[in-house]
Order: structure tokens, then C-alpha cells, then sequence
């Protein structure tokens, strides 16, 4: 385990892929009886990404034989201890050193502030980065790959709620975490969005609120309902983003993706993540979750298009994945080229 410096970069999501990393992870004790249909929806998530880039499948010894069977011959299975399927949070976070070296953050996951067991899952990062052939680099705090947005090109975007909660990094002012930040992932400007602490398990992720498309253009989350206690922060993450410049000095354009009205009613609970800026992207295509309104489903899919147009706009049913409190950026990781291996891919 190396100590991280200023030399590595996190690069932005939208660089060529060498693989996707998923977690065949979910058990009954957490999923009760949604645990076939949300091992089901994983395979099949796997399997499309696949048509695009390798897929590294992790899996516990014990349910190789049901992970083969459902995820098929193009998807890698790959043994390991699991404690759940948020590998985006318990994996690491890539880097690039100075001469393209690919380095692993490992994150220091803690369950979300200590709200899930975690113990096996606090070891996926590096198994991920002895896998990956990465350097296995320690960050100086608690954070989640979920909870952090980056443009590659020295700007991020994160929420308060999350990396500064006392669960994560207790004590942490604003200043010290902008100095792990840049030392350890090279970010240099910080867009801090207030988030919402307690109301889901992730203490407000960005990854449901903002994603970079390119540098200096950012698609945002609207919650149009008002009983939703996202219909007032998803109006202030928009406000607060369209008076603010990126590490460069520009100014962002925000685009604007509403969320659904209606869902489908077999997998409804309180914690159901109904986001489609949970998405993810692969070599040649976005991956993103339809919910069942035609009409939201429609818009989101052409403001993709329209944003990323020289990717395949592919739309899944997530449901079960959703009923669990996530979507699809949450259970997937992408591991990136070199710039020498895949120049990034414009959009």
C-alpha cells in the first residue's frame, strides 16, 4: 500500500474503458425475497455492458454456479468474500500517475457512515487493484465513488451530506478535505453542493444529483414532486451549479434531466432510487435505468443522445436494483485506458 501524492489524477467517465467491474453480491438477509429478481437484473445489466467491454464479474465461491448460469459466457467471474452489490462505493476510485500508471484509491468504504455490515466489502478495493495490475494507493479519508463527480480535468463535485458527515470524516473542515482531495485524486477545485444528510443510506450522493458530461457541462437531477424532500434540493444543486466555474474558470452549462412521475408499482418502497443520472458509461453507449413513464423515459433518452451523441442510448429496467436504494452507476465500476491504450472518447 502506497501513500498517494499530488502525481495521480482521477479521470474523467467518460475516457475509454478497459473493463467494467460489477458484484454479484446481494444475500437474503438483505435482500429478502427480491434476492433472485435482483440477481437476475445484475446478470442482465452484465450482460449488456458486455456487448460494449469486458465485464469482471466478482462472486462469493458458493454462487459461481448461479452467476454463471445467469450471466452467461461473456461475462468474467471472478471469487470473492462479498457483503453487497455497491461495488461503486466499496471498490476504488482510478488514477493515472504521471507516465499513465494506473493506481487504485482505496477509499477506506465504512459501510456509509456505519449503517451496513462492511467487513468483506472494505477489502474489494484492493483485491480490485491486484486484479486491475494497479499500483494500490490509501486515501487520508472515508469516502465512497459514488459520492465523488470529477471532470478530469481538476474539477469535482461532491455534497456536503456525504464526505463531510461525521459517519465519514469526523472533524474534517472544508479546507483539509480540498488538500486530501488534491493530493490523493488531483482535483483542484471543489464544487460543494449541501446534499441532505439521513434521508438514504448514502447520506445524498452526487451520482443521483449532478454528472459531468465534458469539462464544463454538467447534467443535473429535478425532482418535481413536492412531497419529495429532493424537489428543494435538486432545485438548489441546479442554482448553486449555474453560479459556479470549474477548475478552469468556466462558467457551467447545466442541463437538466426531470425525474420520472409515475413508476411501476411491483417494486415501490421508500427507498426506491427513481434517478436517471445513475447511469453509466461504457465504450460506445450509455447505460441508463427506465422507469416506466413513457414520457420522462422518452426526454431522458434524448437529452443523452443530444449530450452524448456518438453513444448508443441503451435504457433497462432496474427495478429490483432501484428497490434496494440504488441504480445503475452504483453497481458498476469502470476501469480506464491509458491515454497511449484509448483516447478518450468525445461526446
Amino acid at each position: 500500500m502506497i501513500e498517494p501524492t499530488t502525481s495521480w489524477r482521477m479521470p474523467e467517465e467518460t475516457c475509454k474503458h478497459k473493463r467494467t467491474w460489477m458484484a454479484f453480491g446481494a444475500s437474503e438477509d438483505l435482500w429478502g425475497n427480491k434476492l433472485d429478481d435482483v440477481r437476475a437484473c445484475l446478470a442482465h445489466l452484465a450482460r449488456e455492458i458486455a456487448r460494449f467491454e469486458p465485464v469482471t464479474m466478482l462472486v462469493r465461491p458458493e454462487e459461481k454456479g448461479i452467476a454463471a448460469r445467469l450471466c452467461g459466457d461473456g461475462v468474467e467471474l471472478v471469487e470473492a468474500a462479498l457483503d453487497d452489490i455497491w461495488i461503486r462505493d466499496s471498490g476504488p476510485a482510478f488514477v493515472f500517475g504521471p507516465e499513465s500508471q494506473l493506481g487504485a484509491v482505496d477509499l477506506n468504504f465504512n459501510g456509509w457512515g456505519g449503517k451496513q455490515a462492511c467487513e468483506k466489502d472494505r477489502k474489494v478495493a484492493k483485491l480490485v487493484a491486484d486484479r486491475a495490475g494497479a499500483v494500490h494507493l490509501q486515501a487520508g479519508f472515508v469516502g465512497e465513488g459514488g459520492g465523488i463527480e470529477v471532470d478530469g480535468d481538476g474539477t469535482a463535485i461532491i455534497t456536503e451530506s456525504c464526505i463531510l458527515n461525521k459517519n465519514r470524516n469526523p472533524g474534517m473542515e472544508k479546507e483539509q478535505m480540498e488538500a486530501e482531495l488534491e493530493r490523493t485524486l488531483g482535483i483542484s477545485k471543489v464544487i460543494w453542493l449541501k446534499g441532505v444528510k439521513g434521508k438514504d443510506i448514502t447520506d445524498a450522493h452526487i451520482d443521483f444529483y449532478a454528472r459531468f458530461v465534458r469539462p464544463g457541462t454538467v447534467v443535473a437531477g429535478l425532482e418535481n414532486d413536492p412531497e419529495c424532500f429532493d424537489h428543494k434540493v435538486t432545485r438548489r444543486n441546479i442554482e448553486i451549479l449555474r453560479n459556479s466555474m470549474d477548475a478552469k474558470g468556466r462558467s457551467l452549462n447545466v442541463e437538466v434531466i426531470e425525474s420520472p412521475n409515475c413508476l411501476r408499482k411491483n417494486y415501490m418502497s421508500k427507498d426506491f432510487a427513481a434517478g436517471y443520472i445513475n447511469y453509466h458509461l461504457v465504450n460506445g453507449a450509455v447505460i441508463v435505468p427506465e422507469f416506466g413513464d413513457l414520457e420522462a423515459d422518452e426526454k431522458c433518452r434524448k437529452t443523452l443522445l443530444r449530450l452524448f451523441p456518438d453513444r448508443e442510448i441503451v435504457q433497462l429496467d432496474i427495478d429490483p436494483i432501484a428497490w434496494g436504494g440504488g441504480g445503475i452507476h452504483c453497481v458498476t465500476l469502470g476501469e480506464p485506458l491509458p491515454k497511449e491504450e484509448g483516447d478518450p472518447l468525445l461526446s
